[in-house]
């Protein structure tokens, strides 16, 4: 039996982040696809908005949801599967990430499509998360200028999605 992998997909809303965990997971024998928005989803009232500007609630709630995905990450990992973890990890978030999970080696993968092809893919969703006040460029830009040019980094703007899983699952 192989041992379990444990692969991080990160990238800006309407990026294909969910997508193509789903399709990585399905790749691999024993795995799960850990959302990690679905904390924030658990939260019945309180909820912070998380948009462009976080303010201290929301930051503390965002720290909060990245503990608990890398608590489910390492347990799922420790009883034998491959986790493919994916949520917006834009900078200090995804290398703080990286830290807590290193000794698990993971392997990090940033999709990064330009802004047009995420305005394209969050209209073409039932789920929408840009708006006026908070267009696609703004995460898009974050994504570039914030975060460290670490592990593989796909610009998936022309690619299906089977081309972006068979990328990850060749490294």
């Amino acid at each position: 039996m192989s041992q379990p992998r444990l692969i991080l997909i990160t990238g800006a809303m309407a990026a294909g982040k969910s997508t193509v965990a789903q399709a990585v997971a399905e790749a691999l024998p024993k795995s799960v696809h850990l959302r990690g928005d679905v904390f924030r989803r658990m939260i019945v009232n309180g909820a912070a908005v998380m948009g462009p500007v976080l303010d201290d609630e929301a930051q503390a709630q965002l720290r909060l949801r990245h503990d608990l995905a890398c608590d489910a990450a390492r347990r799922y990992h420790a009883a034998g599967f491959s986790v493919v973890y994916q949520d917006i990890l834009i900078g200090r978030h995804l290398t703080d990430v990286v830290a807590r999970l290193a000794d698990l080696d993971p392997r990090i993968v940033v999709l990064c499509p330009d802004a047009a092809t995420l305005a394209r893919r969050d209209r073409e969703r039932s789920k929408t998360g840009y708006g006026e006040g908070f267009p696609p460029d703004i995460l898009a830009d974050a994504l570039v200028r914030e975060t460290p040019r670490i592990g593989l980094w796909i610009d998936s703007s022309q690619m299906t999605v089977g081309e972006v899983v068979a990328r990850i699952l060749a490294g």
